[in-house]
């Protein structure tokens, strides 16, 4: 009986080990991926392992082709020193970016560094099949474009518009592409190139983006609020995403505050929040102030038209400013009461509105602590998606050679 529990917790602490130079390779991977390193002890010194940890963790990427260590030599200590990198040409991931008025695709080595980009119109061609053909003329014309081989696609990831199941890989629900209701677009993505896929939504995938190079950086709690048409967030707490039991967290265009409609909306209609302050709620707000006398000579104005237009010191569209970033700042406090997050970052073609943003943190300064949001603009506008979008490729190329994420 004894010799059988010593024989179990020896292999039990060898499980431990290896798990652990998983997890430290992984983290040694992430930050190579941040810049190159003269030597080990450099790396060290930035991922703050031990020695023996290090070494383990950079052994197991090195068996698995995923880190070169160059100008190897010997230290003064008897340890080998050589400047270390990501081995980027070990394979290659698409991101894509599916929206309902364009497709986005991007091809990235295995550092993250994009080698090429390809875009068309989903206007007409939005059904699944059609998408799916698209992605593939994207691909190998990227392919071509970059000389890069077929064979060396090691994954795919995609964001798409709606309702997305992670788990089971499918758009549940979108009112942005025709016919899209219960897509399983993961499995038509890995049909498709023979290579696994991962699928997520797409204000999601930018929450991804925005954390691993963008405006919320390493960052563990955070908000990224994407403003356009339609409003949503998506949202990192203690350093993991967000999705709710129905994959629906983060749906805060439904939300109801001050000057917002009381009524609930209607099935397919836009929620109480953004049809205010969403793109066409604010032109609407525009528009009926162009009814009254001394009509404005400017009736089609963009929302973010109307924002400039207010900074430049027109006085209607200053109304139009203000009331649309208290409504906004109702939303952001009454969020971050909620989720304990002091910072949002704003995406989408109006979120990142300047005179917007600055409105609405004027009004946060007026509320009192426990919070007092800190408002910011995506720093990878509309490439947040396809950042997010090649990240989760990458996990999914990790996850394969064992790293554990």
């Amino acid at each position: 009986m004894v010799k059988t529990s010593s024989v179990l917790s020896s292999t039990q602490r060898a499980k431990q080990g290896r798990l652990l130079t998983q997890i430290d390779a992984c983290e040694v991977l992430q930050t190579l991926r941040e810049q190159d390193f003269e030597s080990r002890a450099a790396l060290r010194r930035d991922c703050g392992l031990s020695p023996a940890r290090l070494s383990a963790a950079i052994s197991f990427l090195e068996k698995k082709g995923l880190v070169e260590e160059l100008g190897q030599g010997n230290s003064a200590a008897g340890r080998r020193s050589g400047s270390l990198r990501i081995n980027a040409r070990y394979g290659y991931v698409i991101g894509l970016d599916i929206g309902g008025s364009n497709l986005r695709i991007a091809l990235a080595d295995m550092k993250g560094t994009v080698l090429g980009k390809w875009s068309a119109s989903t206007k007409r061609t939005s059904s699944p099949d059609m998408v799916i053909e698209q992605v593939r003329k994207g691909v190998t014309f990227l392919l071509q474009q970059t000389s890069v081989p077929r064979r060396s696609l090691l994954a795919i990831a995609a964001g798409a518009p709606g309702i997305t199941d992670v788990d089971s890989g499918v758009v549940v629900a979108t009112s942005y592409l025709r016919g899209w209701r219960n897509v399983p677009l993961r499995s038509l993505l890995e049909s498709a190139f023979h290579i696994p896929a991962a699928l997520e939504n797409d204000v999601r995938v930018a929450a991804i983006g925005e954390n691993w190079l963008g405006a919320a950086r390493g960052v563990p709690n955070f908000v990224f609020l994407a403003i356009g048409t339609g409003i949503a967030a998506g949202v990192f707490a203690n350093g993991k995403l967000i999705h709710g039991i129905d994959w629906t967290a983060g749906e805060v265009g439904y939300m109801h505050v001050p000057g917002t409609p009381e009524k609930a909306a209607e099935r397919g209609a836009p929620g109480s929040l953004e049809s205010t302050i969403g793109g066409d709620g604010i032109r609407q707000q525009w528009l009926r102030l162009c009814e009254g006398p001394g009509v404005p000579l400017n009736r089609d104005l963009t929302a973010t038209e109307i924002f400039e237009l207010a900074h430049a010191g027109d006085m209607r569209a200053a109304s139009v400013l203000n009331r649309s970033a208290q409504v906004l700042a109702y939303a952001v406090y009454n969020i971050s009461l909620v989720l304990n997050s002091s910072l949002f970052v704003l995406g989408g073609g109006v979120g990142m509105s300047v005179p917007l943003r600055d409105a609405t943190q004027r009004f946060l300064q007026q509320y009192n602590e426990p919070v007092r949001p800190k408002l910011i603009i995506s720093s990878l506008g509309q490439d947040a998606q396809l950042i997010g979008a090649i990240r989760l490729a990458l996990n999914k190329v990790e996850a394969g050679v064992g790293l554990k994420l």
